[in-house]
């Protein structure tokens, strides 16, 4: 199907299903363009909350929509494909949790919303990489429990002051880890007049190099600061800027930072999801009131 008729017949679907689309910020550009709400994992998870809509398409990963279903459990929430899913999220464990859980009793433990919904059951508060270390540091405690990443982990104990233990110990997004001093390096040649916007799941020592550490919602709200960046995040984080700020430059750090199950998505898939009304999320009710009070306490919090 040709791409017009493609987005004309899913435009059909939406009204007929009384659905509409949810896409993260890292979607290939064709489906940030139909998106009806385009954002960060704390933006979409806010803007779940209040949907006005029976169906939701979520184009993102699959914790994503499984926070999208957890907050809004008499909805439909559909993931246009199975293989839209996060290799981070998928490292974390409850073996992880339980065991450091024994080492450290006392310690809460905050989860990374990038984490199963079975993960986020275990959790006292979840976080994402735009509140993490505002939560963290309004948290009664000096050690805390953090999964999975470690390097947004080390990103909130440099901010907060505090002993954060990471779970499991190499927890990493593997499209973050890309990121090098040599590409910082070379960004700095190529582009003197640009500044870097890093994202705090970067290796520490990219982070250090930054001149500002913000998670993708945080690059929106701060890339009208200067006229030209250089953009340490998957690729298409910089399809969304230059829509945003048309008169600013932006340029990927990398071309190959990016993630195979965000671009597992596609148009044809949308338009079957909404068709055949697959693939539906469900959350075992137990394990979503569980971990619906860690997202609802993140809402609160932030």
């Amino acid at each position: 199907m040709e791409i017009e008729k493609l987005i004309e017949e899913i435009n059909r679907l939406k009204e007929e299903r009384n659905a509409i689309i949810m896409a993260h910020n890292y979607q290939l550009p064709e489906i940030q363009d139909i998106a009806d709400f385009l954002g960060d994992s704390l933006e979409l998870a806010r803007k779940a909350v209040n949907v006005d809509a029976d169906v939701i398409v979520f184009a993102g990963v699959d914790f994503m929509a499984e926070t999208a279903k957890i907050l809004n459990p008499e909805k439909t929430v559909l993931l246009p494909t199975r293989r839209a899913t996060c290799a981070m999220a998928n490292m974390l464990t409850i073996k992880h949790i339980v065991e450091a859980k024994k080492k450290y009793p006392d310690a809460p433990v905050v989860l990374y919303v990038n984490s199963s919904a079975e993960a986020k059951a275990y959790a006292d508060v979840t976080v994402t990489s735009a509140n993490a270390a505002k939560i963290v540091g309004k948290l009664d405690s000096d050690v805390v429990i953090f999964g999975p990443d470690k390097n947004l982990a080390h990103h909130v104990a440099k901010v907060t002051g505090k002993k954060v233990i990471p779970v499991p110990p190499n927890g990493h997004c593997y499209v973050h880890r890309k990121f090098t001093l040599e590409d910082v390096e070379r960004a700095r040649k190529l582009y003197p007049n640009a500044k870097l916007m890093v994202h705090p799941e970067c290796e520490p020592e990219v982070q250090e190099q930054a001149d500002i550490i913000v998670s993708t919602g945080g690059m929106i709200k701060r890339a009208c600061e200067h006229d030209e960046w250089v953009v340490f995040t998957e690729r298409e984080m910089t399809y969304r800027l230059s829509k945003l700020y048309p008169n600013k430059k932006f340029y990927p750090a990398r071309n190959d930072a990016t993630c195979i199950g965000m671009k597992a998505i596609t148009l044809q898939h949308i338009y079957e999801s909404l068709r055949d009304m697959k693939y539906q999320i469900e959350v075992p009710a137990e394990i979503a009131e569980r971990a619906r009070k860690a997202i609802e306490r993140m809402l609160e919090m932030s």
